[in-house]
């Protein structure tokens, strides 16, 4: 693990040194878990954004064509023969 100098406002600071979490974990501990997280969700947000812009280039209308009534259920939501 390679240590790193950042510079921190004296006020977030001390609201993160007060943080229960942060007590029994160590700040290290939670700012490497925060990080993680950022970096997590902005990897989610590219996946979906790529998803996106590839959807909007083409369109899966075309795909489903024709299959618009298969959605539909017998009255008996299960599909079980209840006359057993």
């Amino acid at each position: 693990m390679k240590a790193i100098q950042i510079p921190v406002d004296e006020h977030l600071l001390a609201k993160l040194d007060n943080d229960a979490e942060v007590k029994r974990e160590g700040r290290s501990a939670v700012i490497r878990r925060a990080l993680t997280e950022y970096l997590s969700k902005k990897r989610r947000s590219a996946i979906a954004s790529a998803y996106q812009r590839g959807y909007k280039k083409y369109p899966d209308a075309a795909d489903f064509a024709g299959w618009a009534g298969e959605g539909v259920w017998p009255d008996d939501a299960t599909g079980c023969d209840s006359g057993s």
